[in-house]
């Protein structure tokens, strides 16, 4: 079941890539660099599978409904 919509996954892309940038482009030591990297995996594959599982946690949907469901 999606719960992250098209947009919601178009910032996670974005975010990712800022983060990913941040980690080039900076001084930060191994293990800052470490957690943004993973922090932008994370966010891309939540984006490209449609699922997150804070979502779910904390009762949040960004996907539109689908009116055809029943």
């Amino acid at each position: 079941m999606k719960n992250v919509g098209k947009k919601d996954a178009n910032l996670r892309y974005l975010a990712a890539a800022v983060l990913i940038i941040i980690s080039i482009f900076t001084n930060a030591n191994l293990s800052v660099s470490i957690g943004l990297y993973v922090t932008a995996l994370v966010l891309i594959v939540t984006g490209l599978v449609g699922f997150c599982g804070l979502y779910k946690l904390f009762g949040i949907d960004t996907c539109p409904l689908d009116t055809n469901k029943k």
